[in-house]
């Protein structure tokens, strides 16, 4: 595997005697745990978790991992994490979380809720149902505008009433500027097979952006517009039942959740055109445009789409970056199709602003 440049991730070891996540994730997959009536569990897993769909149920438990980005390696962090999901979640699926429950073991072994010590907690969620999910609908086609207006009023409301977060412009410009290198340095590792000149000439962009239009940002930070917003604003997080129901948000990190709104709405545009649907975004952006006050002609929306797109192929790609990678041919694949997203973005400021096409660096030169 290549060696790990940024992101470290452990499991603590059991102690003697502890079970270990092997013996919970066991546990949890077995449908007896739940009693009678359940025939089988459904068992996912994620990246930083793993999932099991039992009966009408949802149980999640959190890896005992450490990244860059977050820390669940200890019982404590864990249980913070899955309060914090819990209370977060609420905002915009107040009737699909359910509550937090200890995972406890005793000598008769492990139980949900039993009254041993406790070894773990579990997000508790109530079962949606899978083909309602607006990334389904997307990739089937079988999507009207009135859903997608109903996703729209969600998300009016949603930020009309979240939490306004007061930011340093300087420090959000700078950690832009940190996030765009971080990049970089990710994407232009040569043994990945990336496109490089294609990601010179995003970050470039990017770069000119950032010099020339600062202001943008600057005002919007200004006016109070960035908000704790949901942080992760996918079709695959989003379910088109009554009412709209949006779960997963980002709750490890309140610095990476906060932000543009408008960011945010960009960030689904894109995922809408990967799948497929670009007129979705757009019923979305256009219904929201004048609650978000965006300008559609000073380039935001599309610097905040290409850093989107740049910063998902960094992570798709990152995930080679694991000790055992998870479906490894996958994620090359899915990097590309972010750089093309984001080069198409990409032409767009280069209009706006001039075309200025950077030198394409050679690895001596890096």
């Amino acid at each position: 595997m290549l060696a790990l440049p940024e992101f470290s991730q452990g499991a603590a070891c059991a102690a003697a005697g502890e079970p270990t996540l092997d013996d919970k994730v066991r546990f949890l997959g077995t449908p007896a745990t739940y009693g009678p009536g359940i025939a089988a569990v459904d068992t996912r897993e994620t990246h930083m978790s793993w999932v099991f769909l039992a009966g009408d149920r949802v149980y999640k438990l959190k890896k005992p991992v450490r990244f860059a980005y977050l820390d669940f390696s200890t019982l404590d962090r864990r249980s913070a994490a899955c309060c914090a999901e819990h209370r977060l979640n609420r905002r915009l699926a107040p009737d699909t979380y359910l509550g937090v429950a200890p995972l406890t073991a005793a000598t008769t072994g492990l139980e949900i809720s039993g009254s041993g010590r406790i070894v773990d907690w579990l997000v508790v969620m109530k079962r949606l149902r899978d083909d309602e999910t607006l990334d389904r609908a997307l990739r089937s086609g079988a999507l009207g505008s009135r859903e997608l207006d109903r996703v729209a009023a969600t998300l009016e409301a949603f930020y009309a009433h979240a939490d306004r977060v007061l930011f340093s412009a300087d420090h959000e410009l700078a950690v832009r500027h940190s996030a765009l290198r971080d990049d970089c340095r990710v994407l232009l590792d040569a043994r990945f097979g990336l496109p490089l000149g294609t990601i010179e000439r995003i970050a470039h962009a990017q770069r000119r952006f950032l010099a020339a239009r600062a202001d943008l940002i600057v005002q919007r930070i200004r006016a109070r517009q960035f908000v704790d917003a949901h942080g992760d604003l996918r079709p695959e997080h989003i379910w088109l039942c009554e009412p709209i129901t949006i779960i997963d948000c980002l709750e490890f990190d309140a610095q990476l959740r906060a932000g543009d709104p408008l960011d945010e709405v960009a960030f689904l545009h894109l995922e809408c055109e990967r799948l497929g649907r670009r007129w979705a975004g757009e019923r979305i952006r256009r219904r929201l445009a004048h609650t978000l006050r965006e300008d559609p002609t000073n380039g935001l929306f599309e610097f905040y789409r290409s850093r989107r797109a740049m910063l998902r192929a960094r992570l798709s790609i990152a995930h080679l970056f694991d000790q055992a990678p998870r479906t490894p041919d996958r994620w090359p694949h899915l990097a590309r199709a972010y750089l093309a997203l984001a080069a198409a973005d990409t032409a767009c400021l280069e209009r706006l602003l001039g075309d200025e096409r950077p030198r394409v660096r050679t690895p001596k030169d890096r």
